[in-house]
């Protein structure tokens, strides 16, 4: 019972992790936002088009993401302290709904998405979605162990994030009328609070398990 309960703990804050991470309801009000006029025939292609391409891209980062970092000789404590401290800053930004290059576009980003017709890969694809936080999520996801069943957990949760931000996409509209910029900021803010003490365990998981190795 004791097993049943850990894997729904870890479950779930993979979960709350990455949904905080791609935030689905954030990035659908900038969808929105940034397709404003546009078909909905177009919107709803733009947002197929770009959780495809998202998705094929942190698929990547998650089958290929321990040998990543064996190529590269980081250690799984060092990527968790790491990853966390980076996990840590995108909580302070979305409690205090300040915006960078982390989770969302820069400015200069979003003055090219203006001019743009199709935005679906980019910035849609990446980075909204698929940007640094997200991949760093899924590469420690796929560094807390190498059970089947772990392995299993961390895809179930990255298809499920991923089918809730396609739903969120297209119905973003629907979204945008019922939450509004004040609502999605909110639950923003929600998001990152849970974010920030996730991100500290990760480090402190990090520290502990490097200092073990060492001794």
């Amino acid at each position: 019972m004791l097993h049943t309960k850990q894997e729904m703990e870890h479950y779930l804050s993979n979960f709350i992790t990455l949904f905080s991470v791609v935030d689905p309801i954030g990035v659908a009000w900038l969808f929105a936002a940034m397709t404003h006029g546009v078909a909905r025939e177009e919107q709803r292609r733009m947002a197929l088009t770009a959780t495809l391409l998202a998705s094929i891209i942190l698929l990547v980062f998650f089958f290929s993401g321990t040998s990543l970092l064996d190529w590269f000789g980081i250690t799984i404590p060092a990527f968790r302290i790491a990853g966390g401290a980076l996990l840590f800053l995108l909580s302070i930004e979305m409690v205090f709904a300040r915006h960078s290059g982390l989770r969302s576009t820069t400015r200069g980003e979003q003055d090219e998405a203006t001019h743009k017709q199709d935005i679906s890969i980019f910035p849609l694809a990446f980075p909204l979605l698929a940007g640094p936080g997200a991949i760093t999520t899924v590469l420690l996801m796929t560094s807390a162990g190498s059970s089947s069943v772990i392995f299993l957990e961390s895809l179930l949760v990255l298809l499920a994030v991923i089918i809730i931000t396609l739903l969120a996409l297209l119905y973003a509209p629907v979204l945008v009328r019922a939450l509004g910029e004040t609502g999605a900021n909110v639950i923003s803010r929600i998001l990152g609070l849970l974010l920030a003490a996730l991100a500290v365990q990760y480090i402190v998981d990090g520290i502990k398990t490097a200092f073990n190795l060492v001794s």
